[in-house]
């Protein structure tokens, strides 16, 4: 079993000191738990605090954009080893221009492994003021069951069935997602059929009531037995209060499955697919500050 915590806990607004020392303490909370992983909602270092509005109040917000490989990251580093797990962290990246909405994955040695940038940026709302990430990637997470294919995606980016597909295609077996939304039925059911449909185990950790709804939650994709049974694949789903949940991903059965069965990219037809890289955007879809172009980074 991969064991995933997914740390639903309560931050302090944009209070990045005691931030740091509650999500080390929940750290320790998942290492008790024997979690291989801990998963932070989105943006834990500022409690996804939103960007605010007027001149002054934006610069003072970006100013807690932090490096990668800064202080405050550095602790992670040091409690992934002390507890021998990877961590999942979320933050506000400082970068050349508008900062970035990051997560880092590091691993029990306290090597960063992959550092993603949320790609669907909320540019409807306050994310306009960051800058976008530009790919979805996969990095190979050695744990203590072996090595497992790992990819991310955040909050608004698994509303979007291309997010999940193109890290299925890049080879995860599991996708770690920060959220800070509410969890609806529909947006739960759209995560269970990001699992279903790629064939991969799916985690998400978000923020509990009252800053979201909680319901942070895991799904891996394995949806039949092998004599055609269907199956619950829902691993764990909270409640709305604060915690740390745990959810066991069955590494063995998940491969078995996807060498077997049919979805994912078995009997894709991608010839057929043209147009969902094109540029072209028609009524009733055309947004004037949706921002469709690659970034430059």
């Amino acid at each position: 079993m991969l064991r995933i915590a997914l740390v639903q806990m309560t931050p302090a607004a944009a209070d990045t000191a005691e931030n740091l020392d509650r999500g080390l303490a929940a750290c320790r909370v998942a290492s008790q738990g024997g979690a291989d992983l801990a998963l932070f909602p989105e943006m834990w270092q500022i409690g996804y605090t939103p960007c605010p509005d007027d001149a002054a109040g934006r610069r003072a917000w970006e100013d807690l954009a932090i490096d990668t490989h800064g202080d405050w990251m550095h602790n992670f580093r040091r409690m992934a080893v002390e507890a021998d797990m990877a961590i999942v962290i979320t933050y506000l990246q400082r970068w050349r221009g508008a900062p970035r909405n990051a997560a880092t994955l590091i691993d029990r040695t306290g090597r960063s492994v992959l550092t993603y940038a949320k790609v669907h940026t909320c540019d409807f709302a306050m994310e306009a003021a960051l800058t976008p990430g530009d790919a979805f990637q996969v990095a190979d997470l050695g744990t203590a069951h072996g090595q497992v294919r790992v990819g991310m995606m955040i909050c608004y980016d698994r509303e979007f069935p291309e997010s999940a597909r193109a890290l299925m295609l890049e080879g995860a077996e599991v996708i770690l997602t920060p959220n800070a939304c509410e969890l609806t039925e529909d947006r739960l059911g759209q995560f269970r059929a990001r699992a279903f449909e790629n064939m991969v185990a799916v985690a998400m950790a978000s923020y509990p009531a009252p800053q979201c709804n909680g319901h942070s939650c895991a799904f891996d994709g394995v949806a039949y037995l092998r004599d055609g049974t269907s199956r619950d694949h829902k691993l764990v789903e909270a409640g709305p209060e604060p915690g740390v949940v745990f959810a066991d991903i069955d590494l063995d059965l998940l491969r078995q499955y996807r060498r077997g069965e049919t979805w994912a990219d078995a009997y894709r037809k991608p010839y057929a697919y043209g147009a969902l890289v094109s540029d072209t955007v028609r009524e009733p879809f055309c947004r004037p500050d949706s921002r469709r172009a690659r970034p430059n980074l």
